[in-house]
């Protein structure tokens, strides 16, 4: 697979066009996890901004994850047995898990940004190991997700799952930690300190550092919220960004945004264009930077809100143009939920159950991304042995899927074609149909077309049951998406699409 240089020239300017499929199915793959045949049709004919509007409405009046009956608990609250303390907490991580992993795949937009946030503000569950402090982590997540980005950072930096991660509850006066202060600036706002790049030096690491201590009392009973200890903080005068007084952690915040909000804001933009436009953003030659200047002026004037950002991104020509189309390589959980919801087949807690495990295997593991730098994404994803696991795990899916309920491959065949899905007798209609909805761009030429044509009509080839089969003596198709055979049809299809390199693309 070649990688995809930026070629999208176009501007931020309104797409104002009435959304064909295409064009809706992209906004779906890209605000979501896609979408099905009725969404999709719903969707097509209205404009890029009424229905950016509602979306971005529907995400942000919706309910945050209820609160688990465990959320609150400290070791206390645990049996002192350990291996059936240990079995409780494996049982409520799985739980969250299963709880998170349903919203990410039904909540679109509202999980789709928390989700790329958990990757961005980065915890791994294996260094702090506190349900707790997974709940308010991801509960922080969800209601800043469409939020204020500078609310955001404060809130995330005293969540406990962060300041157990980042070292923040080892940073005392006598000994300053600088790790977190350090990623703050490094990979959660300015960018990497690379020739002072990032707009800051390790003196205003080591300065931050101190002005961040103090968060240190973790009480007697192990997984407690951490407390702030003033005796442990460094109440003397720092030198953060030029500007020296007795800076604590507010302070911090405050100083940082407003010395380097034009840092901030391009940082953060780009991080947003990579992720929802193109991987490709630094490209001499392409538009990506004017566009992500003008996404960061909007983020600015609006004072870091995250909503008029995203809604000028998702309504803007350059996020329509087909150079944006079919060009970011999907994710280990892209993958699977978009297979589910284009396919729009019936999920259960298994099927979710088996996608967090799959993507672990892949490379994506939930609340335990690889490091603090996060899932890297893109190519990073198709090395081959995750190539091969994705085809693996991926036929594995569609296979029980027909083993539970082969009808449902009939009703996602005729959804896929159309009105006329269930009567038509021209197999190629149906086929090309299914592509056309499972792979953002289709198959490459006609010859793959050909291919994928063929193996669907194949159950049926030497029945004399087509027009053109030599077999057929009526001089009319006597085929249609009714026969027995049909769900097998589009079970073989689905399965040979899943192994095609247009299948790992969004």
């Amino acid at each position: 697979m070649e990688y995809f240089i930026n070629c999208n020239t176009s501007t931020l300017a309104e797409y104002t066009v009435p959304l064909d499929k295409s064009k809706a199915e992209h906004l779906y793959r890209r605000l979501g996890f896609s979408a099905s045949a009725d969404t999709i049709n719903n969707a097509v004919g209205q404009t890029a901004g009424a229905l950016v509007d509602s979306l971005i409405a529907q995400a942000t009046g919706q309910a945050h994850l209820p609160a688990p009956t465990w959320a609150n608990w400290n070791e206390s609250n645990y049996p002192d047995d350990d291996d059936q303390r240990g079995q409780l907490i494996r049982e409520q991580r799985d739980e969250w898990r299963l709880a998170y992993g349903n919203a990410i795949l039904n909540n679109n937009l509202k999980d789709r940004l928390s989700f790329f946030w958990s990757n961005h503000f980065v915890t791994e569950i294996d260094v702090y190991d506190c349900n707790a402090f997974l709940y308010e982590y991801i509960n922080c997540l969800q209601r800043n997700a469409l939020g204020n980005f500078r609310t955001f950072v404060s809130e995330i930096g005293l969540t406990n799952a962060m300041l157990y991660y980042l070292d923040g509850v080892y940073n005392n006066s006598n000994r300053p930690n600088e790790n977190y202060a350090r990623e703050l600036y490094e990979l959660f706002t300015l960018s990497e300190l690379e020739g002072q790049a990032g707009g800051y030096t390790e003196n205003d690491i080591i300065e931050t550092a101190k002005a961040l201590t103090g968060y240190v009392e973790r009480g007697e009973i192990g997984c407690s919220p951490v407390q702030f200890d003033a005796t442990n903080h460094d109440a003397g005068n720092k030198t953060i960004f030029g500007r020296t007084g007795p800076w604590g952690y507010d302070d911090v915040i405050t100083i940082l945004f407003d010395e380097r909000e034009d840092t901030i804001a391009e940082f953060i933009c780009r991080k947003l264009y990579e992720f929802f436009v193109h991987p490709d953003s630094r490209d001499e030659d392409n538009n990506a930077q004017s566009i992500i200047d003008g996404l960061a002026s909007t983020f600015k004037t609006s004072g870091f809100e995250i909503v008029p950002v995203i809604s000028q991104l998702f309504k803007s020509q350059h996020f329509y143009d087909d150079d944006a189309i079919g060009v970011i390589i999907k994710s280990p959980f892209d993958i699977y939920y978009n297979l589910f919801n284009e396919t729009n087949f019936t999920i259960t807690n298994t099927n979710i159950s088996e996608v967090i495990n799959y993507s672990s295997l892949l490379g994506q593991t939930l609340f335990d991304p690889f490091d603090v730098a996060g899932w890297q994404r893109d190519r990073s994803w198709i090395n081959t042995n995750f190539m091969i696991g994705r085809w693996i795990t991926t036929e594995d899916m569609i296979k029980r899927f027909f083993s539970d309920n082969s009808e449902q491959f009939r009703d996602f065949g005729v959804q896929a074609t159309g009105p006329n899905g269930l009567s038509t007798g021209d197999p190629e209609v149906v086929a090309r149909a299914i592509i056309d909805k499972i792979l953002p761009k289709g198959l490459l030429t006609e010859a793959d077309y050909a291919t994928a044509i063929g193996i669907f009509r194949d159950p049926y080839e030497d029945n004399g049951i087509y027009a053109d089969d030599p077999g057929n003596t009526s001089g009319g198709s006597l085929w249609n998406m009714t026969l027995d055979q049909a769900p097998n049809q589009v079970n073989l299809l689905l399965l040979h699409l899943s192994r095609q390199p247009e299948f790992q693309l969004k």
